[in-house]
């Protein structure tokens, strides 16, 4: 097979159906791709194929036109299904199926994911479909409601296996792909081959050809990576310095959380841009509106999560901005997937903060490729670059015509006023502005001084000051790690730690796609050797709950619960084993009592045995003598001599004591030993 790769050119040397190669002709794709041109003439021929390549290669047309080429559309049974880590990307390997299958007539394919009422997604199985692409959570859902027959399903592809296994989603998709009928063609790809991928491409792929693109890097060539240097309170002021000179179509902006994208998107709208956010809480509908508004040209620049923008695959994306970093290389990889894809060329620029240098280093080694540091625009640039936009902008609105009626008004306000044109129209133009400044006069290398004294003051940890300094700061976020979550926030226990190779990336991964939670409500997360722990919203519902019980990551089972209820459950446990593991520190309260009270004998104890007043009252007979023998056999306790007697004696005392606290009569008991002698006076001076 490798011999004939050099002779293919074309799409038409691979002898695809003519109605392929129409769609193929109006989509504009002339020339196949690698790993297309190695992997179409495999899948064709019904073998099974293992494809590594890095993202943006053409892995969709790879394994959609050979696999579309054989679906029979008068058949309406499910032949044909990919399964996807994100619904973003269900949908846009379905819309590009769709675009390639325009001209078989009779051909129907379906997204499946979550977010969707199943009731509509039922309906459309049932009046048949030819392909089904989904992520693995709704086909699992599916399958179990019976309401997916895979009888004669003819091939599968997995797609991104690799994020798939980030996300937690290994054991779902193993699930999947036993329930598939055994004579069937199956395709795996993946942009990296993780140990966990490879041993399932052993187990369920038949003597498969292994179709691999090596490049020099991990990332596509077409790529041209940055990084800017700067702290968090200046990221704002350099993106929009970007913006301004930067050449761009269309940008998609990362970052960490769900809140973040909502503040960021309104800044820049403020300042004139049109953005707008995109995050795991917005409704599908809404998420693809806001896809095809950045696709018409209605949207240019688009702040979004990873979560959210996973399989995001948008034409106009030229520029892609990390403006935070990720957690891990790997996300650092299908983040700037979104651009310079299908040969087309991409821009990535990286925010960088002093303290994640180390980040920096690790993503080079990722992607075997050294990032060249990005020269921020300079004030000149700035203002050269905003004013020959307003005088652009002029130059627009003379060529759009329509001036008659407005160049009369101008000529009486000069007629009226006496006034040269010029100021006049300085005057227009500080309307047209606003109140906002046509040039800035800040420097924009104000900020590399404290940003280059930070890594200063931490690399010299041996100094006291720098020491003080560093301890006095370091410690308020170790008691805050230890002491209660923030309000609004719930502590949670992961049986995941360091152990298994996991990354806070991955636990976020899986909270946030098997759940339906978004990035921005997962909290701080401290991961430990065999466990970990994570801050999430309170008030969790129990679907929610129970659901996230099964999620696994990185292979291993979380076993999620709650901290409060762990530590309640330690407490009852305790109580017991303080009752009978510790006997001796139980009784030393018991021995004090006595103690105490010796000093009852000294007080009363020879008028004791004369208490004829007692003996004839029958209610209270018991409870008297109880005392009498207390009172008497205590004595011998103060008399050295007369060791065995208060052993023998105390027993039964304290026998009795106990039953008589265990009644409701422990107070009187309190009263007679405490005063007994004032209460027989007030008695019987009651009486007289």
């Amino acid at each position: 097979m490798p011999e004939t790769i050099p002779v293919i050119t074309t799409f038409r040397d691979l002898n695809l159906p003519t109605e392929l190669l129409k769609a193929l002709d109006e989509v504009g794709y002339e020339t196949p791709s690698p790993i297309q041109a190695k992997t179409i003439p495999l899948l064709m021929a019904g073998t099974d194929v293992l494809g590594n390549a890095p993202t943006g290669t053409g892995k969709t047309a790879a394994f959609g036109l050979p696999l579309l080429s054989r679906v029979d559309v008068t058949d309406n049974h499910v032949q044909l299904m990919v399964l996807t880590p994100t619904r973003e990307l269900a949908i846009q390997v379905a819309e590009a199926l769709q675009r390639y299958a325009s001209h078989m007539k009779g051909f129907h394919v379906l997204p499946i994911y979550g977010g969707q009422e199943y009731s509509g997604q039922i309906r459309q199985l049932k009046r048949g479909v030819h392909v089904i692409v989904g992520t693995p959570g709704r086909i699992m859902d599916h399958i179990r409601k019976r309401t997916l027959d895979l009888s004669g399903l003819r091939a599968l592809v997995l797609d991104e296996a690799d994020e798939m296994l980030r996300m937690g989603f290994l054991d779902d998709v193993e699930w999947i792909l036993e329930q598939m009928p055994k004579e069937r063609q199956m395709a795996l790809f993946s942009a990296t081959m993780p140990k966990e991928v490879k041993r399932i491409s052993q187990k369920y792929l038949r003597d498969p050809e292994v179709v691999e693109i090596k490049s020099l890097t991990a990332t596509a060539e077409t790529i041209t990576q940055r990084y800017w240097l700067v702290s968090n309170a200046h990221k704002l002021d350099a993106l929009t310095r970007i913006l301004e000179v930067e050449p761009f179509d269309a940008m998609l902006i990362f970052v960490r959380t769900k809140l973040a994208t909502t503040e960021l998107a309104q800044r820049l709208e403020a300042r004139g841009y049109s953005a707008s956010a995109l995050n795991g809480d917005m409704v599908q509908k809404s998420r693809e509106d806001m896809i095809k508004r950045l696709k018409n040209g209605s949207l240019d620049i688009l702040v979004a999560t990873d979560v959210a923008a996973r399989g995001l695959d948008v034409d106009r994306i030229s520029h892609v901005v990390n403006y935070d970093i990720p957690y891990d290389t790997e996300a650092y990889i299908h983040r700037i997937g979104r651009t310079g894809r299908a040969g087309r060329r991409g821009e990535a620029i990286l925010f960088v903060a002093p303290r994640e240098t180390r980040m920096l280093s690790a993503i080079e080694r990722a992607t075997r490729q050294k990032i060249e540091q990005l020269e921020l625009p300079s004030t000149e640039m700035v203002n050269n670059k905003r004013i020959a936009a307003f005088k652009q902008t002029i130059t627009d609105t003379l060529g759009a015509g329509q001036l008659d009626y407005l160049r009369t008004v101008m000529e009486q306000y000069q007629q009226e006023h006496d006034i040269p044109a010029l100021e006049i129209a300085a005057a227009l133009a500080k309307m047209a502005i606003g109140d906002r400044d046509l040039l800035i006069t800040d420097k924009p290398t104000h900020t590399r001084p404290e940003r280059d004294d930070k890594p200063d003051s931490r690399a010299r940890p041996n100094d006291r000051p720098g020491r003080t300094a560093r301890s006095s700061e370091a410690r308020p976020p170790r008691r805050a790690r230890d002491s209660k979550p923030p309000e609004g926030l719930e502590r949670f226990r992961i049986e995941v730690g360091h152990q298994h190779e996991v990354k806070p990336g991955n636990i976020v991964g899986a909270i946030a796609n098997e759940a339906g939670l978004d990035a921005a409500h997962i909290g701080h997360i401290d991961i430990h050797d065999e466990f970990s722990y994570v801050d999430l919203p309170s008030g969790m519902p129990a679907d929610i709950f129970h659901d996230l019980k099964k999620v696994r990551v990185c292979g291993h089972a979380m076993k999620i619960t709650r901290t409060n209820e762990d530590s309640t459950a330690a407490v009852t446990r305790a109580k017991p084993r303080v009752e009978t593991g510790k006997t001796p520190r139980a009784e030393k309260p018991r021995s004090d009592k006595p103690r105490a009270a010796k000093p009852e004998p000294e007080v009363m104890a020879p008028t004791e045995p004369a208490a004829p007043l007692e003996k004839p009252k029958p209610t209270r007979a018991k409870k008297i003598t109880a005392e009498v023998v207390e009172t008497q056999e205590v004595r011998p306790v103060k008399a050295k001599h007369a060791k065995p007697v208060p052993t023998e004696g105390m027993g039964p005392i304290k026998k009795k004591a106990r039953v008589v606290k265990k009644s409701n009569a422990d107070t009187k008991i309190k009263a007679e030993k405490s005063s007994k002698p004032s209460r027989k006076a007030r008695k019987q001076a009651k009486t007289n």
